[in-house]
């Protein structure tokens, strides 16, 4: 897995109001998308592109377990979240739905605008603009396999046609 695009860069505590505020949370989950981040970023879901990454600090997805944060990102296009660290229900909201995260400390390597390439599985990211290349802890293997799938439902679902033993139905 190889993501590559535009960085965009956060500071701590991005909570979920900011990802799936409130206000908008009855709307269909496209519309509740074009929402994501306006509090902190107006222009983000307008010009947001498939591939684009998230580079953010503290606390990333702080707040209520709501899993439409994730899911807004991953419906604009979002390739992959990389913060200083995670709220721990984001983290897992996130992999489930196919949004790669990883833990990335490394502030101030990357700028707004930036081209990057992020290698999930090989556990590196390469500022393309700077020719510069940070290793990260690596997504595990199994959760690489759950999100290249497109997430926890159809991993599962592939691995149950691969194997109907298992099939619990």
């Amino acid at each position: 897995m190889r993501i590559e695009g535009k960085a965009w860069v956060f500071g701590d505590n991005i909570d979920t109001d900011v990802l799936a505020p409130g206000y908008a949370m009855t709307l269909p989950p496209d519309e509740l998308a074009q929402h994501c981040l306006e509090a902190v970023d107006p222009s983000f879901a307008k010009t947001v592109e498939r591939g684009d990454v998230i580079f953010a600090g503290r606390n990333f997805g702080l707040g209520s377990s709501r899993e439409q944060a994730a899911i807004s990102l991953y419906l604009l296009g979002v390739g992959a979240v990389l913060a200083s660290s995670f709220a721990r229900i984001f983290y897992r909201n996130a992999l489930n739905i196919g949004l790669p995260v990883l833990t990335y400390a490394h502030a101030g390597k990357v700028q707004p605008g930036d081209r990057v390439r992020v290698e999930p599985a090989a556990g590196r990211v390469t500022n393309l603009r700077t020719k510069t290349e940070t290793a990260v802890d690596p997504l595990p293997a199994h959760l690489t396999e759950m999100v290249e799938a497109g997430g926890l439902m159809a991993h599962i679902k592939s691995r149950l046609k691969k194997d109907p033993s298992h099939d619990a139905a």
